[in-house]
């Protein structure tokens, strides 16, 4: 899953959960929590993996379970200590959001272990066929994915990849626009 994809469906989690729970919309810091909790495995196993390649693979410590719902807990703890238990549930939403991704994606794909992903250090993936740099890595991944959108006959796929998204900005839109409406309310004083 794409970085954006992680943080449309980690924001769409906790949004609704957020709303089911308290009838109100997320707040901005709890949003920017969310985002980065969604960010925070690729963030950390993928330069560890492509940069420094102290691991096979890019799903590795933050990405397994086993490190992931300790800090997820710890940081909801942290966030009931210090009255602050949206942003901490929050975070722990999009963290656990994107393994659930990744999880949701190897099935996709057909992978005979898909939970393998999230299982370090129980489950060590093997090693990519050939090693590159970080960026060398980034950067084919980004491009396959553009070039893919831009085949003729992939309009109807374009349309499907773009319809979640479309959802989840109108979600946001619902919510309030949070992170750009503080933002403006700050900046404006309205």
């Amino acid at each position: 899953m794409m970085p954006w994809g992680h943080a449309a469906f980690g924001y769409a989690l906790y949004s609704l959960g957020h709303r089911a729970w308290t009838r109100a919309p997320p707040s901005g810091k709890a949003v920017l929590a969310a985002l980065f909790g969604t960010q925070l495995p690729d963030l950390v196993d993928k330069p560890l993996s492509w940069g420094l390649h102290l691991f096979p693979q890019g799903y590795s410590v933050a990405h397994s379970v086993f490190v992931a719902i300790p800090i997820g807990l710890l940081v909801i703890a942290l966030g009931v200590y210090y009255d602050k238990t949206d942003i901490g549930a929050a975070f722990a939403v999009g963290y656990w959001s994107h393994l659930v991704g990744d999880i949701i994606v190897a099935f996709m794909e057909h992978h005979a272990s898909p939970f393998d992903r999230v299982l370090w250090p129980v489950v060590t993936l093997p090693p990519y066929h050939h090693s590159v740099s970080l960026f060398d890595r980034a950067f084919h991944i980004i491009g396959a994915f553009f070039q893919s959108l831009t085949a003729k006959q992939q309009l109807m796929v374009l349309g499907i990849y773009l319809a979640p998204y479309f959802l989840v900005f109108i979600l946001w839109l619902v919510d309030g626009a949070p992170v750009v409406s503080e933002l403006k309310q700050a900046v404006v004083g309205r």
